[in-house]
């Protein structure tokens, strides 16, 4: 459960982010039934509402909304809340949305299987996943964050559910595990999807 800035507990809603854009969820329809915190019901059986919501936040989220669109700036209106019993703060987002991370689950899988598996250059992955046209000489030939979301899946900080790979690994051998992990994890009904496709699909449901 990440936790923001400002110490709130971030938690993803089974709610993708097309269906959250287009039509927000109300304060109950993503309300979650406990506390991430302390496990109280939010909504006890003959009792007062425990986790009340607690306004909104806005957070900005970059990524293609699919494999084939082109990458946008998406602005998310998350629900806050607060538990009476601990007065721990939750932020509940889009299930592609991650705590700390300006790109979508789906935009990091995708990218990693371009870079991993497809094996695309680091700008042409910048290209089809960033929606950043203006860039420096630098971004130009390649892609600093690219590398970031390899170290951060070797070190465990993101994707943690996905297995670590075998043998020495380079940066671009951990997006290739990663993305494979992803892709595997995607609905059985898109194998006939190329496999950037499916790692983008599974990462959205990704731990």
């Amino acid at each position: 459960m990440p936790r923001n800035r400002s110490g709130a507990s971030v938690v993803r809603s089974p709610l993708d982010i097309k269906s959250w854009v287009q039509r927000p969820p109300t304060v109950a329809e993503a309300r979650l039934s406990r506390c991430p915190a302390c496990g109280a019901a939010s909504c006890p059986v003959g009792g007062r509402i425990q986790l009340h919501g607690h306004g909104t936040r806005e957070r900005q989220v970059y990524g293609p909304a699919a494999p084939g669109a082109p990458p946008e700036l998406v602005t998310v209106t998350a629900r806050r809340y607060r538990c009476v019993p601990c007065g721990a703060v939750v932020i509940v987002v889009p299930r592609e949305v991650q705590g700390r991370r300006q790109y979508t689950a789906s935009a990091i899988g995708f990218a990693l299987a371009l870079w991993g598996l497809v094996l695309a250059t680091a700008a042409e992955v910048r290209r089809r996943v960033s929606p950043a046209r203006v860039v420096g000489h630098a971004a130009a030939v390649g892609w600093a964050t690219l590398r970031r979301w390899a170290r951060d899946v070797a070190r465990r900080r993101l994707f943690p559910s996905v297995p670590e790979p075998g043998g020495p690994p380079s940066l671009r051998s951990v997006a290739a595990a990663a993305a494979a992990a992803l892709a595997a994890s995607a609905d059985p009904t898109t194998r006939v999807l190329p496999v950037e496709h499916r790692a983008f699909l599974g990462a959205a449901h990704a731990a």
